[in-house]
């Protein structure tokens, strides 16, 4: 697995005197590159025509990972977001029984029994 794109290109070369300067037909290529970001920077490589084949492979593969990862963190925030829930009327369940009046009438307080 991989990140990032594979590009193929066909190019123009330095020469005044080549028909690629004038004929978009006549560019040189394929170049094949893979590019990808690392650390807020593009990173470009080329590769052959063998390598591109394997590196498309591997970022599909890629990108397949990362879908599964997704997959799994929103069931994961689900399943968060349920036990939430549950706490929180757990809590509301809690705090009503909490306020209600009492019933019995006023205890007086414990004294020692002395005579």
């Amino acid at each position: 697995m991989c990140r990032g794109s594979v590009s193929e290109r066909f190019m123009k070369c330095g020469q005044k005197e080549c028909r690629c300067q004038h004929d978009p037909q006549a560019r040189h290529g394929p170049y094949f590159s893979l590019t990808r970001s690392e650390q807020g920077k593009t990173r470009s490589r080329y590769l052959s025509a063998e390598q591109a084949a394997l590196a498309r492979q591997h970022v599909e593969a890629g990108h397949e990972f990362r879908k599964q990862v997704e997959r799994y963190w929103q069931a994961c925030e689900q399943w968060g977001d349920i036990q939430l829930e549950a706490s929180q009327a757990a809590s509301q369940d809690a705090a009503k029984k909490r306020a209600s009046k009492r019933r019995s009438g006023s205890k007086s307080s414990p004294r020692s029994k002395r005579s």
